[in-house]
């Protein structure tokens, strides 16, 4: 039932609102469903978010379309987080196995992206990698790693290519 309400919320419902309204009646929607919204945040597009034990937006969050949770882990962005369309934060993956199955024993990963942060289109998140405060991420680029607060990171795999102020 629960992704019933979640297909119809943002798909059929980010075809029909329009106007300031949009984000408040969505935002309410996806509140009764267990997802935290904090004030001000701005769910653009569709979402997609798969088998997630709990996901947290701060408030003031700016999160474009095709922003994509898969896996069985947590999820927390802070407040005043920009994220641009097509991003994906994988927080589920496998130890490798033996030659019979190489995806061995199952991994649940937890991703906190903290406040200030600006993440640009197409970039992935995996491992359980946590993005500090006020950070930078190309876009293109794939997090593997944690990144520290005040960095401009870049690539696959992401490297810090920029201290920031």
């Amino acid at each position: 039932m629960k992704r019933i309400l979640f297909y119809v919320i943002l798909t059929i419902l980010n075809n029909v609102l329009k106007g300031s309204r949009f984000f408040y009646i969505k935002n309410f929607f996806l509140r009764t469903i267990g997802i935290e919204i904090g004030k001000g945040t701005k769910i653009v597009g569709p979402i997609y978010i798969n088998y997630v034990s709990k996901i947290r937006f701060g408030n003031d969050c700016w999160i474009g379309r095709n922003f994509t949770v898969d896996g069985n882990g947590n999820v927390t962005i802070g407040d005043r987080c920009d994220l641009a369309p097509n991003i994906t934060i994988n927080t589920g993956g496998h130890h490798i196995g033996d030659g019979h199955r190489r995806a061995g024993l199952g991994l649940r990963c937890n991703t906190e992206i903290e406040s200030g942060t600006w993440i640009g289109t197409n970039v992935t998140i995996v491992n359980g990698a946590n993005i500090g405060e006020s950070v930078v991420v190309a876009a293109g680029s794939v997090v593997v790693n944690n990144i520290k607060k005040n960095t401009l990171v870049a690539g696959v795999p992401a490297k810090i290519k920029k201290e920031l102020s």
